[in-house]
């Protein structure tokens, strides 16, 4: 049983320490929706959402109001498109994202996610219209993300995806110069994704779930943050065990609480409820920052040496916390570290304190990997691709999830900034070690075999 001190600590949390959902996804499959018709496809699937969400955002505001806990995004995904678009050109799959962003809108959720292929092991047809398709279906749309997974632990990385998609990223990004290369930061590229993802740029509903669901994300990197800073006050001898023994009380706290919100949710929307994600997922806000919680642990910044020491700690303390308080955990589970979604870590990056090798350092321990990443525009598309498949090997080798989400910023050069706006945040844009020195290794494509699965070390 909660205490009274444990009760009133949850109180402050909710009222002074951005407590909150980060997000509730609902998960829609549209895999019966499947024709060669792309307008007959279009209407079904306009009628399928629009029929299924209506009520997402009341429930959500309302189940918030009565626990007084807010649910800050409402999002939607749907099955992958190359799948259930399989058929269609990259023309009427650009029509396709428009009818997936008006029906967003038409509902009111924040981001529909589920412009996905899964081409880890080769490129379908259907893939290959989809990737054609992003750059456009990025800049004439608002709400939609797209998601590429082009590698995993059993079947290693796709190196020709890599490369294709590189170079959609530069496509994407030029056509939205104007805006600093907007479209990129609703394209993340993967590996071992996993199916019931509630965040975005990756969420899409795999294959395996339900025909409708719901998902939760849950926030709290400032709740932690103000956590460890009463333990210390109380006790400035902490060793780490007792540290990471307040954020596992905090972590088990902040699932439970995403836990409730999900499960009514679910209840009043007659549909399953899913999991609750464990990821700690930072806000462009002063107190709700992953790189805050490094400061307070006695470094100076993130970047300084003992910073992975560090994220490795906190993260497996969220996961074991969460694990405790919810049976139905998934998605990414762990500390994102969004470079310009997290004030704290924007700030670092811009000193130079945090460069493009110690973020992918820091990733082979968290979740999920190269976040909001902004690059010089003129980054080329070998060297994205070659950053990309470094990120993807960690996640293949480590069997765990990774992503970049890069940005390469169109006429802007290392040390300027882009500004992307709301939650996207704005961030510096960071020197990329090496540019151009990876054309002939990208070039050769094929795959990168999957790993040995016994004697690991």
């Amino acid at each position: 049983m909660l205490t009274e001190k444990e009760v009133l600590t949850t109180l402050e949390m909710l009222r002074n320490e951005h407590l909150d959902v980060r997000t509730v996804t609902l998960g829609l499959s549209l895999f019966d929706l499947a024709t060669h018709d792309a307008a007959r496809f279009q209407d079904r699937l306009l009628s399928r959402i629009t029929g299924m969400a209506a009520s997402l955002v009341d429930v959500c505001d309302e189940v918030g109001d009565i626990y007084g806990i807010p649910v800050v995004n409402k999002r939607i995904s749907v099955s992958p498109l190359a799948v259930v678009g399989a058929p269609f050109s990259s023309r009427e799959l650009v029509q396709t994202a428009m009818t997936l962003d008006q029906a967003a809108q038409e509902v009111g959720v924040d981001f529909i996610g589920g412009f996905s292929a899964l081409v880890e092991k080769g490129l379908a047809r259907g893939d290959l219209s989809l990737i054609e398709a992003v750059p456009e279906a990025l800049t004439v749309t608002s709400r939609l993300c797209a998601s590429f997974n082009v590698a995993t632990t059993a079947a290693g990385i796709n190196m020709d995806a890599v490369l294709l998609l590189a170079k959609t990223i530069k496509a994407a990004a030029a056509r939205t110069a104007d805006q600093d290369g907007l479209a990129c930061a609703k394209l993340g590229v993967f590996a071992n994704i996993p199916q019931d993802v509630p965040f975005m740029a990756g969420a899409y509903l795999g294959v395996g779930e339900p025909n409708a669901v719901i998902n939760v994300g849950v926030s709290g990197p400032g709740v932690v943050k103000r956590a460890l800073e009463r333990a210390l006050e109380a006790d400035d001898h902490l060793a780490l065990d007792e540290i990471s023994e307040v954020i596992k009380r905090t972590a088990f706290k902040v699932t439970r609480i995403g836990e409730l919100i999900g499960r009514e949710v679910a209840r009043r929307l007659n549909v399953p409820f899913g999991v609750v994600d464990l990821s700690l997922a930072p806000t462009p806000n002063v107190g709700d920052s992953v790189g805050e919680i490094f400061q307070v642990l006695g470094l100076a910044h993130i970047g300084a040496p003992g910073s992975t020491a560090a994220l490795a700690m906190l993260n497996d303390a969220v996961k074991k916390g969460g694990a405790f308080a919810s049976s139905s955990v998934g998605g990414f589970s762990g500390a994102f570290i969004p470079v310009s979604e997290d004030l704290n870590i924007a700030e670092a990056a811009a000193q130079g304190h945090l460069t493009l090798p110690k973020l992918e350092a820091l990733t082979s321990v968290c979740s999920v990997g190269l976040d909001m990443v902004a690059l010089p525009g003129d980054t080329s598309a070998e060297t994205l691709a070659a950053i990309i498949a470094d990120e993807m090997a960690i996640g293949m080798i480590n069997r765990k999830t990774t992503a970049a989400r890069l940005i390469p910023v169109p006429g802007k050069q290392a040390g300027e900034k882009a500004f992307f706006g709301g939650l996207l945040g704005e961030a510096v844009i960071i020197p990329v070690p090496g540019n151009g020195g990876s054309e002939r290794f990208i070039n050769l494509g094929g795959r990168v075999p999957a790993p040995l699965q016994s004697l690991g070390n």
